[in-house]
């Protein structure tokens, strides 16, 4: 990356252009600005829009993508990055911030994280592994065929469903969301049927949990694939088996230490080339939704560069 001032993209949450959150981008912004970079700030009235802007902006050829928000922000840059040459910077200002977590780039503190930005601006960038997902369009509720990415996690059983309700919830704000929305979900808790094809090996297995990682953390923390590692060319293939309510809350406050893999129900494996079938199930990529199973994913490996 130059020492000399660099051409960036910044584009901010169009969801944070009130509350708590609201003084973050135009701060990035000034921020940036000051220091002598040349910054085009996005600030558009939904991803849509956002997205198209991005997409219109990175046709200049700047020297990074900054993206100011949460993981749903990060997965908007993924997608317009994976496979190019162009960085994606991170400041993170969301719910969970799991894949800043994952990069060691400060979530809590502003200012911290823009000071990360800049030091890293400096130097060259990280690269690590992104997932490509597929689909034909031919589940029920699916809206065609179509291909997405994710850098983090993917999930594909319980924690999609409990996903989708912490999605749909306005309160409160943070990762306590996702954990009153697990609470809310288990009681209808039972085990989905899945047959999963990892590198050609087959399983027909009945699980509660089945997720992807390649980085460690989804849901603000929870750290589902402890060792996963983002520059490995491989994920991690989280499953649990069939637990009662009861075994299933034992076992959760574990899941934000990493201690919970040594439990007899989890199990955790390594794949480049996953598929995942199971009815009724959406998957959801860092947090947002992609398609209904069946998936196919692939780890490609060295698909996008990061500031971090």
């Amino acid at each position: 990356m130059p020492t000399a001032p660099a051409r960036l993209v910044v584009a901010i949450n169009p969801s944070a252009s009130f509350g708590a959150t609201s003084a973050v981008g135009p701060a990035v912004v000034q921020t940036l600005r000051a220091s002598g970079h040349d910054v085009t700030a996005l600030t558009e009235p939904d991803f849509e829009s956002l997205q198209d802007a991005a997409r219109r902006a990175l046709a200049t050829r700047p020297d990074a993508l900054v993206v100011v928000g949460g993981d749903g922000m990060v997965n908007l840059g993924v997608n317009l990055l994976a496979g190019s040459k162009v960085p994606l910077g991170i400041v993170p200002s969301g719910t969970g911030n799991d894949m800043a977590r994952g990069l060691g780039i400060p979530y809590e503190n502003t200012e911290e994280s823009i000071r990360h930005l800049e030091a890293a601006l400096e130097r060259r960038p990280r690269v690590i592994d992104a997932a490509r997902v597929s689909w034909d369009g031919q589940a029920e509720g699916s809206d065609g065929a179509g291909e997405r990415w994710f850098a983090c996690a993917l999930s594909a059983g319980f924690d999609a469903i409990v996903n989708e309700r912490a999605n749909a919830m306005r309160h409160p704000k943070g990762p306590s969301r996702y954990i009153l929305a697990l609470l809310a979900e288990l009681v209808r808790l039972k085990p989905i049927a899945y047959r999963i094809v990892a590198d050609g090996e087959v399983r027909e297995v009945r699980a509660n949990l089945v997720s992807l990682g390649n980085g460690v953390s989804l849901g603000g923390g929870m750290k589902i694939t402890p060792d996963a590692l983002l520059d490995d060319g491989l994920l991690d293939v989280f499953v649990v088996s069939p637990l009662s309510k009861v075994n299933f809350l034992r076992i959760f406050p574990r899941v934000f230490q990493g201690t919970h893999v040594d439990h007899p129900a989890v199990d955790i494996a390594r794949a480049r080339r996953v598929r995942l079938e199971a009815d009724g199930i959406v998957a959801y990529g860092d947090g947002e939704r992609i398609a209904p199973l069946p998936i196919d994913v692939e780890l490609v490996p060295g698909a996008l560069r990061v500031l971090a």
